[in-house]
């Protein structure tokens, strides 16, 4: 780090305080969840991601609609990493947090490094605020903060004074002291304000009152951090340097629907999304309802069941077909999931997890369906199941799992997360015309000399798609067993044996047709960290790091789930141990267990949260110095 004094502009108000480089900064607001902190964060990412940082958020709010003001259970955060080089995580400790009441600094104090900058909203201190949260004395005055960079600033009273005479009610006006609070952190870091005017004007141009007073305490708060004297420097981080190209943020929620859209597209087809709201899934829904233009239909059903069959029914039709949910539709499409294995036909089916069992954590992140995923149907009912590691990665799964889907005439499970999901960080936008085609051919004549066969295979036991009314070629459909090659009911035991191995040859012939796992580091030595899903950014961090120290550690992150990789036991036979994060029990590592006959190290947490990089770091450190196996 290195200290400068430079000049901040914003406009024509030039200011002068010493200014701190830094190569990564963390903020977190937080506050009651009536009190905007995830749209803050957002602006707060957008104009990093304008600015040229590189940025990696993690949104955290309460599963009530409204829970209790100024409690615990109604705090709602927003956290958000962004540096002047590439990063993977939203980040382990907090440099800055902005706490709007005594809950949302009680449950966020934690996280704060020492030394750390802390921003609090001194007028939601009083007696009935501090009960609520559960503090017997003032944290303001004792010595709670005495290890932190206190700044007590009275963001109710200031953003009231700023909107004297605008025209809103009392309510209305308290609802801005969010902007303040940004105002006053864009100014801290040297982030640029028209950005968020901009967005202010697309967004409430229509109701010009609140439009202006947002502005307003935006502005507002950014010139009294730049004025008030007892916040007495800034901070600056550089541009980061990335591929050239250009940049978008994104979430995963966002990027799985560009990507279902992208994917249909490419193998000429209109895409079905079919899907019943649910948290943190929602957001595929009411973003590819925007895409009407592209060929995108979507419906919104009574109910899960509905919707998977709604989709497989589209499939049938000839449609790139999917839909979406979190781990309790995941249970209610089941049935509807085996019948679309019986009848053998493409569906993508997304799988946003979330804290469970039951209704569980419904805002929580979670890796607890894997299992479910791949084994979670009456009957031998395999499909393909792979995972999205990144919300940018979402795009590239998203198109992967819906070729596989189409290709090899099979549902398959994407697998996402609640941190994946609304997590966002910049996404370079690919040149469509680089991307490969998706070939899907529907046959248009008999294949054989007696009449259609609709279940005779191709060299990778795949049947044909056949678009219903293509002439001679009508075949039976449904979820009773089939005749081998001709498609008939069938109940003879040998049959369905028959077409049980079948169905599973298939499923495992896909592995042949994967890329083959790769490894960033030495391709043998002490320890593989091996990973699948969202838990890939916090366990790379941590490898390199201690790759850095001259550890021999690999890291690996497994994007196909079933069928693994045809190269994965071979990788694994190379290392001395083998360590699994996973935000569950160890449903991975159960299933490299029974797979390769490895006992592989678990680090799991199940918490609603995801993993720090340090737990990752410590844990590897511990293995490597017992420099023992576990096989």
């Amino acid at each position: 780090m290195t200290t400068e004094t430079a000049e901040m502009t914003t406009g024509s108000h030039p200011a002068r305080k010493p200014v701190q480089e830094l190569e990564e900064v963390t903020v977190r607001f937080a506050g009651d969840s009536g009190d905007g902190m995830q749209l803050v964060g957002t602006q707060f990412t957008r104009s990093s991601v304008i600015f040229g940082n590189d940025v990696c958020t993690f949104p955290d709010y309460p599963a009530e609609i409204r829970a209790p003001a100024g409690t615990l259970a109604g705090v709602s955060g927003f956290q958000i990493t962004f540096s002047s080089h590439d990063i993977l995580t939203p980040g382990d400790k907090v440099d800055a947090l902005v706490a709007l009441n005594p809950a949302a600094l009680k449950a966020s104090l934690g996280d704060v490094r020492p030394g750390g900058v802390v921003i609090v909203n001194e007028d939601a201190f009083g007696k009935t605020d501090l009960k609520k949260a559960g503090y017997e004395t003032n944290p303001l005055e004792d010595d709670t903060l005495k290890k932190y960079q206190l700044y007590k600033v009275p963001i109710s009273t200031l953003n009231r004074k700023a909107l004297e005479g605008s025209g809103l009610g009392p309510k209305e006006v308290d609802r801005c002291k969010n902007f303040f609070s940004l105002g006053v952190v864009y100014w801290l870091y040297g982030r640029p304000m028209e950005p968020t005017i901009d967005w202010l004007d697309a967004k409430f141009g229509k109701n010009p009152v609140v439009c202006e007073a947002n502005k307003k305490v935006l502005k507002a708060g950014y010139f009294f951090g730049e004025t008030c004297e007892y916040i007495t420097s800034a901070f600056k981080v550089a541009k980061a340097t990335l591929p050239p190209g250009k940049y978008r943020r994104i979430s995963g929620n966002e990027a799985i629907s560009l990507g279902l859209i992208t994917a249909a597209h490419l193998a000429g087809k209109d895409l079905f999304y079919g899907t019943y709201p649910i948290t943190p899934a929602s957001d595929i829904l009411h973003t590819l309802a925007m895409y009407k233009n592209y060929r995108v239909k979507t419906f919104q059903a009574e109910d899960e069941i509905a919707a998977v069959c709604a989709a497989i029914g589209a499939s049938f039709a000839g449609a790139l077909a999917a839909t979406g949910t979190s781990g309790p539709g995941l249970d209610l499409k089941g049935e509807a999931i085996g019948l679309a294995v019986m009848t053998e036909l493409p569906l993508v089916i997304i799988d946003v997890q979330r804290g469970g069992p039951s209704t569980g954590l419904p805002t929580k992140p979670e890796q607890s369906d894997l299992l479910h995923a791949v084994f979670g149907r009456h009957g031998e009912c395999p499909l393909c199941v792979i995972a999205a590691s990144s919300p940018s990665d979402c795009f590239d799964a998203a198109i992967e799992a819906s070729r596989i889907a189409m290709q090899h005439m099979t549902p398959v499970i994407l697998l996402s997360d609640g941190f994946i999901a609304n997590g966002e960080e910049p996404w370079r936008i690919p040149d469509y015309a680089s991307l490969p085609k998706i070939t899907v051919t529907h046959p248009t004549e008999s294949n054989d000399g007696n009449g259609f066969l609709p279940y005779q295979r191709d060299e990778d036991s795949v049947r044909p798609w056949v678009l219903p009314g293509t002439p001679n070629l009508m075949h039976r459909i449904g979820g009773l067993e089939k005749k081998d090659v001709s498609g008939g009911v069938c109940y003879e035991p040998e049959n369905h044996q028959r077409m049980t191995e079948l169905r599973a040859t298939k499923i495992a012939n896909i592995a042949e047709k994967l890329p083959l796992q790769t490894v960033q580091g030495p391709a043998e030595g002490d320890l593989l960290v091996l990973t699948w899903g969202g838990t890939a950014g916090a366990a790379g961090t941590a490898v390199s790091r201690v790759q850095k120290r001259g550890c021999s550690v690999a890291f690996a992150n497994v994007r196909h789930l079933h069928p693994l990789p045809r190269n994965l036991g071979p990788i694994l036979a190379n290392y001395r141990q083998v360590l699994i994060p996973e935000l569950n029990t160890g449903q991975f590592r159960f299933l490299i267990r029974g797979h390769y006959g490895i006992d592989a190290v678990g680090l799991n947490k199940i918490q609603g949260k995801p993993f720090l990089v340090s737990e990752i770091e410590s844990k590897i450190m511990n293995l490597v110095a017992t420099n023992g196996g576990n096989r």
